[in-house]
């Protein structure tokens, strides 16, 4: 098992050393063989097809808790890969979790390393969003989870259909994992995750394909993330008798103290960040964490009675995870007077550490880059990337992410996908996927 329990410093020397020096000296003229000019070739013919794929996904809503829209995206997704000779399951999760499932397809072979290729089905926009259509503007795709993550999935069955066409999948063993909720992963993780991790367990090498945060950009190293529940009660009283002795400060000021701490003595340490995402406080409070929302009641003239915060807690290891917890403990439990609190923590993703083995990938890709006459490609800071499902794996597999679409707004109403680069990523990707399964095991 590999050690997250690295210091800090010894993080932002990595990352020093693979954006400054790693890719110091290159050759730019082009050395892809006979067999990587046909792929760049084939995937050029299928651009407007792939285009064509992505507006069916897009155009289906599957929002994490719109099950029905999560399996309709994977059984299009199905179709596709059945037609290209993989062997594809359906896993359901239990009815308990509200989550539809994950699609997997893969071909078993006795030649080069052995792949998993990730990405994922839902998206943030749920049922009720009023952003819901694919459109085109100048060169851009506009569109609900376009870029996080319907074009990586595009990236993923494009590449691997081309080196089908071309017959260069023959001997390979690749396995697809496209989960159905990867925006929100279901609990417990040891069941909706159980299939991925085991399939990691077989493999030599995992592929993630969320967005790209630029052609010249690829993912070693992604930071974990936690959830946390912050519960806090007060005296109910008339607000005349506030700050008395007998109904002292309120659950709304006891919550205000605490998240005021966090921020003042918690923030601060590399990649460590923490958000309260929704705050409901007052006389009475109800919560809905199946669907995330709530609904409070209270009255300026009555010292509210309850609080509530959730929210989420993001690492670069498991030792600073850790050390934020102990932190935040220690203020919840110096309550104001008449106040009491309790926090819970749920874990939800680990970190990705920027192991050797990655950096190694990230080489290897580079020099994919430089022989179809692109730039190189650095590792990005994970400072600036959320967690996703490559985490979980990467205890057990040498990994890379950020191979999907490049565009903009990703979680917003202006989601895009640079159409431009699309195509060309695909080629990236398939001449990747090509050299990897023909390496030496």
């Amino acid at each position: 098992m590999k050690s997250y329990k690295i210091s800090q410093r010894i993080y932002e020397i990595k990352f020093y050393f693979l954006t400054t020096c790693l890719f110091a000296v290159f050759t730019a003229s082009a050395q892809l063989n006979r067999a990587e000019k046909k792929i760049i070739q084939k995937v050029q013919d299928y651009n407007q097809e792939s285009i064509d794929f992505l507006e069916k996904l897009v155009n289906i809503n599957s929002g994490t808790l719109n099950l029905e829209g999560v399996k309709k995206v994977g059984m299009l997704l199905e179709k596709e890969f059945k037609a290209i000779e993989f062997d594809t399951r359906w896993i359901d999760m239990p009815l308990k979790m509200n989550r539809a499932g994950h699609l997997f397809a893969s071909k078993k072979g006795s030649k080069g390393k052995k792949l998993l290729l990730i990405g994922h089905l839902d998206t943030v926009f749920e049922a009720d969003s009023p952003f819901q259509n694919f459109e085109v503007i100048d060169g851009n795709v506009y569109g609900p989870g376009a870029n996080d993550m319907k074009g990586g999935d595009v990236i993923m069955l494009y590449a691997l259909k081309v080196l089908h066409d071309l017959k260069l999948l023959d001997k390979a063993s690749i396995t697809v994992a496209y989960t159905g909720d990867e925006e929100s992963s279901g609990k417990p993780l040891s069941i909706s995750r159980k299939d991925l991790i085991e399939v990691a367990k077989e493999s030599d090498i995992a592929l993630g394909f969320e967005n790209s945060t630029g052609f010249n950009y690829a993912t070693v190293a992604r930071r974990g993330s936690s959830g946390w529940t912050l519960e806090v009660n007060g005296k109910r009283a008339h607000s005349s008798s506030i700050f008395s002795e007998k109904t002292g400060a309120g659950a709304v000021f006891e919550m205000s103290r605490i998240l005021n701490e966090f921020y003042n003595n918690v923030k601060g340490e590399t990649y460590l960040t923490f958000n309260p995402g929704l705050l409901l406080g007052g006389t009475f409070v109800e919560f809905d964490s199946q669907q995330s929302k709530g609904e409070a009641f209270g009255k300026s003239n009555v010292v509210a009675q309850t609080a509530i915060v959730k929210g989420g807690l993001r690492f670069i290891s498991e030792d600073q995870k850790n050390k934020a917890r102990e932190k935040m403990r220690a203020i919840v439990e110096n309550n104001l007077p008449l106040t009491s609190a309790s926090i819970k923590f749920t874990d939800s993703y680990p970190a990705m550490g920027p192991t050797e083995g990655n950096t190694k990938l990230l080489k290897k890709l580079n020099q994919v880059s430089i022989d179809m006459g692109q730039d190189p490609v650095l590792a990005y800071d994970p400072g600036k990337r959320g967690a996703a499902d490559v985490s979980f794996v990467a205890e057990y597999v040498d990994c890379l992410d950020g191979l999907g679409t490049m565009g903009t707004g990703a979680h917003t109403p202006k989601e895009t996908v640079n159409l431009e680069t699309m195509n060309l990523l695909i080629q990236r990707t398939a001449v990747l996927i090509y050299r990897l399964i023909n390496e030496a095991n």
